[in-house]
């Protein structure tokens, strides 16, 4: 019988584990530890460590990998077939890295070797792509460098928001990696037939997406505003200057054919306040005032006292 080991951290890995469990049998799943914060230092245990237990499989919390005698006298021991590695917080290293029998996976949201790092969505959906996909390539010690185990693209429509392909990702990649294993258990051990070297030559890299990259100008091309926004819609979120303060856009739409004085509100499309940009316009759909809740755009618009013509 096939044994895996599985490890990470966050919601991504979360979903992945979630898809891959009903199929593949984890006899560990290891996460982080739980973290402190807030009021009080409540303790908050990891996405991983929540569906894990949902799940009824077998968990371990570990800090760093290389303090963790027990889990690494169990490697060396009885050392699993492979290790998934997702979302987890931590490199890999030996002798994790190569003690399995076929190495150390990830499933990584991108066609790799385009948009390595650590916000591969985010910089597809930033940058405008117009196709994505997911990919699961054995771990090796340059960051995400390892060879292709299997790959799935995804085409990205121009509404396509990083909530949506969170969940689409995690879903397609659980399901090639399960392909993926089972074309190891029978390969027989030669499972370089199964590998695919990346292409250097073209690799792209997603660093992580800091805070202020999320401020969006009305002098902007209203795509790029739109795409920060729809690429920030599972984290911080995009923001913009209105009268001063800060206007969290949550969801925008583009108007066709639609343009003005950048910052003027041109008309309302179906309760929604159209906005010119410094090319084209934007629907705003949902948005946040500072201190307030989520809204509509309409709702906030009404709120403001907004008509056709004014300025933001």
């Amino acid at each position: 019988m096939m044994r895996l080991w599985f490890m990470g951290s966050g919601a991504f890995a979360a979903r992945c584990l979630a898809h891959m469990s009903a199929s593949l049998p984890f006899e560990r799943v290891i996460t982080g530890e739980p973290t402190r914060a807030g009021r009080g230092l409540k303790e908050t245990v990891s996405r991983v460590e929540e569906t894990a237990v949902a799940l009824g499989l077998p968990l371990e919390r570990t800090g760093l990998l290389s303090r963790n005698e027990a889990l690494m006298g169990a490697l060396g021991a009885s050392p699993p077939d492979a290790i998934f590695v997702v979302d987890f917080a931590q490199m890999i290293r030996e002798p994790f890295l190569d003690a399995p029998r076929w190495g150390c996976f990830n499933i990584h949201p991108s066609l790799l070797p385009r948009w390595r790092g650590a916000a591969p969505i985010q910089r597809a959906l930033m940058n405008g792509d117009a196709e994505t996909g997911v990919t699961v390539f054995r771990l090796v010690r340059k960051m995400d460098a390892g060879p292709v185990l299997r790959q799935a693209s995804l085409p990205l429509e121009p509404s396509a928001t990083a909530s949506e392909l969170y969940e689409k990702l995690s879903l397609r990649g659980s399901q090639i990696a399960v392909e993926g294993v089972q074309c190891l258990q029978n390969s027989m051990d030669n499972m370089t037939q199964f590998l695919k070297e990346q292409d250097e030559s073209i690799a792209t890299y997603a660093p992580k997406v800091e805070k202020a990259e999320g401020e969006v100008s009305w002098l902007w091309d209203a795509r790029r505003a739109h795409d920060t926004v729809r690429a920030l819609d599972a984290s911080f979120g995009a923001y913009a200057a209105v009268r001063g303060a800060r206007l969290k856009l949550w969801r925008t739409l583009p108007e066709p054919g639609a343009g003005g004085e950048a910052g003027r509100v041109l008309r309302f499309s179906e309760g929604f306040p159209v906005v010119a940009f410094g090319s084209g316009a934007l629907r705003l759909e949902e948005v946040q005032a500072e201190g307030k809740r989520r809204t509509g755009g309409g709702e906030w618009a009404r709120g403001m006292r907004l008509k056709e013509g004014d300025f933001l």
